[in-house]
């Protein structure tokens, strides 16, 4: 991939979403996956939900599978910690919940906050009884979400995805300090 172009990932992902009638996608903003929130708030067939926090999501997606639709939790890792005690409902109401995890406190981190939560996550996660995957390269991301999508939908189980921090990019804190009037 060359350095200023786009991923393709995230077409490919939202290619799959919509191939699986994915209709709900809850969000709470992150940069990670700003391109596929992009794509799926262009899609007349999804219906994007801002969320005030993460753990809102698996309760909505909760209602979305008893409704009738699939969907999808997509956040950042620093979002699984705030999941916590609602990822019992899936577990216990044996219902399918797919979550899209980018990855924070990972490669070339630069905020010293990020990386207890991102070290924790995929332990976290499997605690919980969640199934675990991870993804660390662009070229495995489809791949990697369509057996995601799979496994949480044909076994009705939460699983997580975890998009490693090179696919995406680490932030760099230079950058974003020189944008900051003085």
């Amino acid at each position: 991939m060359k350095k200023n172009a786009e991923p393709n990932w995230p077409d490919e992902v939202h290619a799959l979403l919509r191939a699986a009638e994915v209709r709900q996608v809850a969000i709470v903003p992150d940069a990670g996956h700003a391109r596929l929130i992009k794509l799926c708030e262009k899609d007349k067939n999804m219906r994007v939900v801002r969320l005030t926090t993460e753990e809102e999501g698996v309760a909505l997606l909760a209602g979305a599978w008893l409704g009738g639709d699939k969907g999808v939790l997509l956040m950042q890792s620093s979002g699984v910690g705030n999941c916590i005690n609602m990822l019992t409902l899936p577990l216990a109401c044996q219902f399918p919940l797919l979550m899209l995890v980018t990855m924070r406190g990972d490669h070339g981190e630069f905020n010293p906050a990020q990386i207890p939560m991102g070290n924790a996550t995929q332990a976290v996660l499997e605690a919980m009884g969640v199934i675990v995957k991870r993804a660390d390269a662009s070229d495995d991301v489809p791949e990697m979400v369509s057996s995601a999508l799979r496994l949480a939908f044909n076994t009705y189980r939460p699983v997580a995805l975890l998009i490693g921090q090179r696919v995406f990019g680490a932030k760099d804190f230079r950058k974003l300090t020189q944008s900051v009037p003085q």
